[in-house]
């Protein structure tokens, strides 16, 4: 069976990505079972061979790959290179094909960011099965999961509460499942109150991380270390952790960009659906500072450290401390 899950909205795709697998058998079955293949790499063979291995002592294999569809994306603005169309026009083909005559064992989920609509593989998936997708989420939306995870927490929150919520966080549903997390053990059985975010909310982590993107990116080491083990004595997950920066390094470029075509600021905020005014200027701030080549090089980096920590080739703490170590590496070989 084939899953294809795209969109901004990451939370939501990998809560999708857990309830495809729970649908699927036994957890440590699936263990055995599951290959996540990087999709701007791998092959036709290698995705072939992944989806018609014979699963181990199991009914389901799990194959998971993502980035493939943005393998196939075309930019069309003025000045920028399209694909080359032996690439373009071949590959989409084949992989295509692969994916029509998938064996029935096999469970098929294809991950990526926005996609458009004209991106040839994507438009042979939709003639094969339903292309679920998860924009990143509106103010109003983003409110009614707020009162969705707060009462499936057992808690009660307040609308001010919500609204402060908004404000202080934004649309990361990443951090705004901790912060609401956080706020019901806080409550301890009562209803959440403005008062109550104003107390525990607040942008320290997220001031952090824009101090660790900063780190990160111009290549000081030990600092970017002492910052990221900062951050994981605090609780903060590895996976949660390499979210965020990859949330950052993408939204300092996608300003970057959209100010070169001379976007206004209420324009780019709208466009990045970026509630948070933090956010937006720490960006804009960062956006000052690096070349695009730079924020594409980190970018590629954090997602090479995403499929290592999700194929297991390293532990998540362990993945980010090779990651600042081999970033600071090449920096210092450059200069």
């Amino acid at each position: 069976m084939l899953h294809v899950l795209i969109g901004d909205d990451d939370f939501s795709i990998r809560e999708t990505l857990e309830e495809i697998k729970a649908t699927i058998g036994d957890a440590a079955a699936l263990l055995t079972n599951t290959t996540v293949l990087d999709g701007r790499r791998v092959s036709i063979e290698q995705l072939k061979n992944a989806a018609e291995t014979v699963p181990f002592l199991a009914d389901k294999r799990l194959v998971i790959v993502e980035g493939l569809l943005s393998r196939f994306e075309s930019n069309g603005r003025a000045g920028r290179k399209k694909p080359k169309k032996t690439v373009a026009e071949g590959e989409w083909r084949v992989f295509s094909n692969v994916v029509k005559q998938l064996p029935e064992f096999t469970e098929l989920v294809i991950i990526d960011g926005r996609i458009n609509n004209r991106n040839p593989l994507l438009a042979e998936l939709v003639k094969i099965t339903q292309v679920r997708s998860f924009p990143r989420l509106k103010e109003s939306q983003l409110k009614q999961w707020i009162n969705r995870r707060v009462d499936k927490s057992g808690g009660t929150i307040a609308p001010p509460a919500v609204n402060a919520l908004v404000r202080f966080v934004g649309n990361d549903l990443w951090l705004m499942f901790n912060e609401v997390a956080k706020l019901v053990l806080y409550a301890e059985g009562r209803r959440i109150e403005e008062d109550d975010v104003k107390a525990v909310v607040s942008n320290a982590q997220d001031a952090s991380v824009f101090t660790l993107v900063d780190a990160i990116v111009e290549s000081r080491t030990r600092i970017a270390q002492e910052l990221l083990q900062n951050l994981l004595r605090q609780g903060a997950a590895p996976t949660q952790l390499l979210a965020m920066i990859s949330r950052q390094v993408r939204i300092v470029f996608q300003i970057k960009e959209l100010r070169s075509l001379k976007k206004t600021r209420g324009e780019i905020q709208t466009r990045l659906g970026l509630t948070s005014d933090f956010v937006l200027r720490k960006a804009w701030e960062q956006a000052d500072k690096y070349t695009p080549s730079r924020l594409k090089e980190v970018y590629h980096r954090l997602l090479e450290t995403d499929i290592a920590i999700k194929t297991g080739k390293y532990e998540g703490d362990l993945a980010l401390d090779v990651l600042i170590a081999e970033l600071g590496q090449k920096q210092t070989a450059r200069s």
